[in-house]
């Protein structure tokens, strides 16, 4: 049997390869601390779920949703973005309910790239991001991110003639793996650029609300939007998902915002593909973007206390990683011998001791050199995985 040649660049995944090396060490007898992967392990709130639970009895949410049936969800996804960023979108055209914002990076690049188009992709970045285009039969030019330069990309850079053949660019900020943040000044950099070269400008925004600072006013984001930086939307997408700000994960719920063309598009993608989700969970999302946000700070400060626990552990054992403003992660840069050995190092890690971590050399070719951590288990359990990384040392 013959296979499309655009699957050929998705046989390796840093989730999947782990998940593997993870099921060895248990079937080995391990003692598995699972720091590889971003699933926030704090549950959904109280309201949240009572909403949903309340639609199952409801036999009128047990149907087919469609577009139009969505707009209560766009309503309250339209009024989150006001109080959180002080724009105003209209929900009809310029918000797109989403199965998590990995669906809109995975398909918006069906609805922007042609055969050989570019794309152009952080380099260290999420996986999906990379298979969207794959998808697509597009090509990916990298941008190299380092330490020195903040983690933000040198647009600059880009060489000419790739820039002429691409067609959109994706950012991520607050980042994963690297945890960076970027100012509003850099977006407003990026917006210029693809204006200029007319590409559309894609930012996958999961971590908004998980930044380590200090804020009177709980209501207003501590990071910027893409759309701060666009506010007429000429060229601008953003992702969102309530994955990591309401623990909502498995639920698979987000949505799009921004430009009304590329919203239209990408819902043309949708409608071959899906319907929507169940509208129980929509009632949740609802109740969660619309509801109390008392329990996010409460999680961000919980995160907080992980954080500090695992860098002060780190640093204990002689491994000295900065300490990141934002984001679920720890990003480090590996010690000697294991410095351009990524996937080495945490195969043979969790062989050893349990402790699973995800390569840097998963997230492209400049994250060699680095380990992901994510901080998905109480300080005591991170600080038992720290004792267990020194040994393996």
């Amino acid at each position: 049997m013959q296979f499309a040649q655009r699957i050929q660049p998705l046989q390796s995944n840093v989730f999947a390869d782990m998940d593997k090396a993870k099921s060895l060490a248990i079937a080995a007898g391990k003692d598995l601390i699972d720091l590889s992967l971003g699933s926030s392990d704090l549950p959904a709130e109280t309201h949240v779920i009572a909403a949903i639970a309340q639609s199952l009895y409801d036999p009128s949410t047990h149907g087919y949703l469609l577009f139009n049936g969505t707009r209560e969800f766009r309503e309250a996804a339209a009024k989150w973005y006001a109080r959180k960023f002080g724009i105003e979108v209209d929900p009809e055209t310029e918000v797109l309910p989403l199965i998590g914002s990995q669906e809109g990076t995975a398909h918006l690049p069906l609805a922007l790239l042609n055969p050989g188009d570019f794309a152009l992709l952080l380099d260290p970045g999420y996986p999906s991001h990379a298979g969207g285009v794959y998808l697509a039969s597009g090509q990916i030019y990298p941008m190299p991110l380092t330490a020195e330069n903040g983690f933000l990309p040198v647009l600059s850079d880009i060489p000419a003639h790739i820039v002429a053949q691409s067609r959109m660019m994706v950012l991520s900020y607050p980042h994963n793996p690297t945890a960076a943040i970027a100012p509003l000044s850099f977006f407003q950099e990026a917006v210029a650029f693809c204006q200029q070269h007319n590409i559309a400008l894609v930012h996958d925004f999961p971590y908004v609300d998980l930044v380590f600072e200090e804020t009177e006013n709980s209501e207003k984001s501590l990071v910027p939007s893409i759309l701060q930086a666009d506010p007429d939307r000429s060229v601008s997408i953003e992702f969102f998902t309530l994955s990591k700000s309401y623990h909502m994960g498995g639920f698979r719920i987000g949505y799009a915002i921004g430009n009304a063309q590329l919203i239209q598009a990408l819902r043309q993608i949708k409608a071959a593909v899906d319907f929507n989700q169940y509208r129980g969970i929509l009632n949740g999302a609802i109740a969660a973007l619309s509801g109390p946000q008392a329990g996010v700070k409460v999680a961000v400060d919980r995160f907080r206390q992980r954080r500090d626990a695992f860098i002060n552990a780190l640093h204990r054992i002689g491994w000295y990683v900065p300490t990141p403003k934002a984001t679920m992660y720890i990003w480090a840069q590996l010690p000697s011998p294991w410095s351009q050995n990524s996937v080495e190092f945490c195969t043979k890690l969790v062989q050893q001791t349990g402790v699973a971590a995800s390569p840097g050399a998963g997230f492209g070719k400049s994250g060699e050199g680095y380990v992901r951590f994510a901080l998905v288990h109480e300080p005591a359990l991170l600080e038992t995985a720290v004792e267990r990384i020194a040994k393996f040392l």
